[in-house]
């Protein structure tokens, strides 16, 4: 009780009155930030990218290359969340951060930025657990059902709606629940790896080749480039460790639990996600074979080839489970932004968004808004390049937020920022130095097609989405915004008014 007063009293001084139970204890939080980052899930929806992008080399180092640069984003969102545990999050740091001239600016850019990839997150790992049903209905009737585009998109606003009831439940729930969504998510990985690498037996490759076999069979002519594309794996894979700060006002001891579950979690999934790369290459005997298959996701076919049959929907049961539990987790998240957003008026309809329901304390408006504007994003799944357009809008529109405020604290924000328990000291500087400009070059690169030649089905639209938000909010801003959007919005002058 006493934590939580101080919480309360911490956010009180950040201008926002205390409206959820603060019920995620520390390691419940982690589990949180763990959950939305599903190591098996992400890995197997996005293993074609690394098989495409240098084979062995394309799966292997793209994955731990760009970790190395996360990590410092990590550390640097992880110092503002423990400055300003607020659900407000990342918009937030951005406004205060910012030279007061362009503070509401700054804030409605970053927000809007996050919204964009929170939204499209939600429906990129919601349409891979679609996928993934798929596949263990093509595998289980032994090819005979391949379901197409459509049902792929019935599946997924079944998945939605299911998500949607399980994000409106009560905080209570919500912590409990994620628990289990992270012991769950490290047994099915560790079982993954486990089973790869005994049962594909005297047929894997050698360590040389599961190390630096390259295989460009993606459509570009340069090799170093073809390679650089395979870094989207673990870039959306490590996507939505925001959630720690986004929770920040239902958890106990945020200004610490917040920061510990981000570095814990980045460096779990990253670490982990490696582990099971080594396994998955080590397993992988003909890349060409796994791209040619008629499953949804080669990592299907790589276990059925592994496993045979019935180890195949043993293992891809698990993953399947793991993946929906990381959609559900997202839905949290995603709500809570959307909330924090409308709750400083900066959404259409934001009365409406930024209403809490009395029984379950949760923002129940905010998460069927999240999961209507996900099911209209899933539409792209009827184009062949679905989920790399929704992978690459949802890393493009998550990390534009989080080196925003990365930004503004290494230059404008130098000596505005109250440090946290958790703060980098003269650190900082270098570290979000290097952090912002790893985004800035990702940015650009996840906006390319996978193929240098490219047509209206083959296309990526990532930059569709992100450029067609970028236009509302741009238009909203000159139009009407700047008159009257004065960033992060205070609900509260003393802790005395909560209690009055």
């Amino acid at each position: 009780m006493q934590i939580s007063n101080a919480d309360d009293a911490r956010l009180a001084e950040l201008g926002y009155r205390g409206e959820f139970r603060r019920e995620f204890s520390m390691f419940e939080t982690i589990a949180f930030a763990f959950s939305i980052m599903a190591v098996i899930g992400g890995v197997s929806s996005t293993l074609s990218f690394g098989l495409i992008s240098g084979g062995h080399v394309g799966m292997v180092w793209g994955w731990f290359i760009p970790c190395m640069f996360i990590m410092c984003i990590a550390v640097s969102m992880a110092e503002l969340a423990s400055s300003m545990p607020t659900s407000a999050g990342l918009y937030y740091f951005s406004a205060k951060l910012a030279p007061e001239r362009y503070s509401a600016l700054a804030s409605w850019i970053t927000g809007w930025a996050n919204v964009t990839g929170q939204i499209t997150l939600v429906c990129s790992i919601d349409y891979t657990v679609a996928q993934m049903i798929t596949t263990a209905i093509a595998v289980s009737t032994d090819g005979s059902v391949i379901l197409g585009a459509g049902s792929t998109y019935g599946i997924l606003i079944a998945i939605l709606t299911i998500h949607g009831l399980i994000c409106s439940a009560a905080t209570r729930v919500l912590a409990r629940i994620n628990l289990f969504y992270a012991l769950l998510t490290v047994g099915a990985t560790v079982g993954a790896i486990i089973s790869l690498l005994v049962c594909s037996g005297d047929s894997k490759v050698s360590t040389q080749t599961a190390f630096t076999s390259f295989e460009n069979n993606s459509g570009w002519a340069n090799d170093g480039w073809a390679f650089l594309l395979s870094f989207a794996a673990p870039m959306w894979s490590l996507t939505g460790y925001d959630s720690a700060a986004h929770i920040s006002e239902e958890v106990s001891g945020a200004a610490r639990a917040a920061p510990i579950a981000i570095l814990v979690s980045v460096a779990a999934v990253g670490g982990m996600g490696w582990i099971l790369i080594i396994a998955v290459s080590f397993a992988t005997v003909s890349v060409p074979a796994l791209l040619e298959t008629d499953l949804a996701l080669p990592m299907g076919q790589l276990l059925l080839d592994v496993l045979g049959k019935r180890g195949m929907l043993v293992v891809w049961s698990f993953v399947i489970i793991a993946q929906f539990l990381c959609g559900a987790a997202q839905g949290v998240d995603a709500s809570r932004v959307v909330f924090a957003f409308a709750r400083d008026n900066a959404l259409p309809g934001s009365r409406l968004w930024k209403q809490v329901n009395p029984h379950t304390q949760t923002p129940v408006n905010a998460v069927w808004l999240v999961m209507a504007a996900s099911a209209l994003c899933g539409l792209l799944g009827f184009s062949a390049t679905a989920f790399s357009s929704l992978a690459g809008a949802s890393v493009v529109g998550l990390y534009t937020s989080y080196a925003t405020p990365i930004l503004l604290r290494i230059t404008s924000g130098r000596d505005r920022l109250v440090p946290g328990p958790f703060t980098l000291g003269r650190w900082y500087l270098p570290i979000g130095s290097v952090a912002v400009a790893w985004v800035a070059f990702i940015v650009v690169l996840l906006c390319f097609p996978t193929s240098q030649m490219t047509d209206a089905v083959d296309m990526n639209y990532a930059s569709v989405i992100v450029l067609a938000v970028f236009i509302f909010a741009s238009a909203s801003w000159v139009l009407s915004a700047r008159r009257w959007f004065v960033g992060p919005l205070p609900n509260i002058g003393t802790i005395d008014e909560k209690e009055n």
